[in-house]
């Protein structure tokens, strides 16, 4: 993937702009969510839309991004700060790419999910293509998944990831400056019990 010149100059500016007005938010949620919609305007090859593969027929691209947050039962994640148009939606902690995330400690970009063996689809609303899946860490410890996701295929890469590993990082410092475990915990109380 080509990357133009100015990119990590790029990348840098817009961390700190998102970082800035995240820890002007009260609301832990909305802080992340300047952390996820960042991503989707900064990262990917937008050429990549073009290649051989990138979209099927009937497929338009979308960019989504999100951090889902683990429950304090540990069993489940919840999403947050998403512009998936998931609402509050429950996924298993051992499901697909963001359970491997959260089980592994480790990230990852998978270039086609059509060739992922782990890749389950989530989103009803459209196929996802190609998505990064970063563990948010806080002491150590994964406390959620910051996921960005597009419908073309090949868009992201190892750049990307990296990147969004600080993303993430800084997300998790806001996220829990700003209340998020006793968030997840109120919203995880409100929907009820977990049924996987």
């Amino acid at each position: 993937m080509t990357r133009s010149a100015d990119f990590h100059a790029r990348a840098l500016d817009v961390l700190h702009d998102a970082n800035e007005a995240a820890w002007r938010e009260t609301d832990p949620e909305e802080g992340v969510r300047h952390f996820t919609n960042a991503t989707r305007g900064l990262l990917g090859d937008p050429d990549a839309v073009n290649l051989p593969g990138a979209l099927k027929p009937g497929e338009t691209q979308f960019i989504v991004s999100a951090c889902f947050f683990i429950a304090p039962s540990r069993d489940h994640m919840i999403v947050f700060a998403d512009n998936f148009g998931l609402g509050r939606a429950r996924i298993s902690v051992t499901d697909s790419r963001p359970g491997h995330a959260v089980q592994t400690k480790q990230a990852a970009v998978v270039r086609n999910t059509d060739e992922d063996k782990i890749f389950r689809q989530i989103i009803k609303s459209g196929r996802v293509g190609c998505s990064i899946y970063v563990p948010v860490m806080w002491n150590g410890d994964v406390i959620g998944m910051f996921n960005t996701a597009s419908q073309a295929r090949y868009i992201y890469d190892e750049t990307d990831m990296r990147v969004q590993k600080l993303f993430a990082a800084c997300a998790a410092a806001v996220w829990m400056g700003r209340g998020g475990p006793q968030r997840v915990a109120e919203v995880a109380e409100s929907l009820g019990p977990w049924a996987a």
